[in-house]
């Protein structure tokens, strides 16, 4: 199973990016995906989780009101849009796909990860 994450950048505060996740090598429906940040010097920290249906989503406090996930099962592919982006935001980005059908916030129910792509928001 290969994970792609991609859609990173430098943005300003207030701006917004939109990540993209295309997996390859699995039944991509079969698993519930989220999306994981590391900042520098900081432990990984659970973003959000949608589930194998994209009917259910959840979302760390932080995020909420302004982090969307969502799915496209024919396209393998699972996205976080990110609006009104605050520098603490600023972070690797991970994408990973969940052993639960669910979601999860816990990073050891995922089987599987991306490489991850930087997201620098400026002041």
């Amino acid at each position: 199973v290969q994970l792609q994450a991609c859609g990173g950048g430098l943005v300003q505060a207030g701006g917004s990016l939109r990540l993209s996740c295309a997996a390859s090598g699995c039944t991509f429906s079969s698993y519930a995906m989220g999306w994981f940040r590391q900042a520098p010097g900081k432990e990984y920290e659970f973003v959000a989780t949608v589930s194998w249906s994209g009917g259910n989503t959840y979302y760390t406090d932080s995020v909420k009101g302004r982090f969307t996930i969502s799915r496209v099962n024919a396209k393998n592919t699972v996205y976080l849009q990110m609006n009104s982006l605050k520098p603490e935001d600023t972070a690797v980005y991970y994408c990973a796909a969940s052993r639960t059908l669910i979601g999860s916030q816990y990073p050891m129910e995922y089987l599987y990860w991306g490489r991850g792509t930087q997201v620098t928001v400026s002041s």
